[in-house]
């Protein structure tokens, strides 16, 4: 992967950051006292504000992990064992990312939410558990590529001593 492209990630990924951490300390702040002078009741309030801290600590630990594995890519260490520990952490945030929004969906339908919503709200919960789904896929080729990396060394080490 080109620097210029890896540099690039670390960007969105860094803006994304910066917008999320406006998002937990100006937009869901805002929204619990809109909720309040709306009249919501607190279960309403505590559910939606913690689903939506849940979702946005979720994605924030998904850019971290990633900006980590974009730091070895460049280093050209992330076929090793080191790099299983963030994209387990990855699947983990995403699997969570995915109940977070089912129970979100199931709090919220018997309170008179439109249905439209709810079907959204359970789509995004489905789509969530694709992506977990996805990357263990890719955890499964992770794991093949440094079995790979692994025997090339063996290899070469051999060769060095033949030679």
């Amino acid at each position: 992967m080109a620097n210029a492209t890896i540099w690039i990630l670390k960007v969105v990924i860094a803006l994304a950051l910066a917008g999320s951490l406006v998002v937990q300390t100006m937009i869901l702040p805002a929204i619990w006292v809109d909720m309040t002078h709306g009249g919501a009741p607190l279960w309403a309030k505590l559910t939606f504000i913690s689903s939506g801290a849940g979702l946005i600590l979720a994605m924030q630990v998904f850019a971290v992990c990633v900006w980590r594995l974009l730091t070895m890519v460049k280093r050209g260490s992330v076929f090793s064992r080191a790099s299983f520990g963030y994209v387990n952490t990855i699947i983990g945030a995403f699997a969570a990312a995915s109940v977070l929004a089912f129970l979100l969906a199931v709090l919220l339908a018997p309170g008179g939410i439109a249905p439209g919503l709810i079907g959204v709200i359970t789509g995004a919960s489905l789509v969530l558990a694709g992506i977990a789904l996805l990357v263990v896929v890719m955890r499964r080729l992770l794991v093949q590529a440094t079995q790979r990396e692994t025997e090339v060394r063996t290899l070469r080490s051999e060769l060095d001593e033949v030679i």
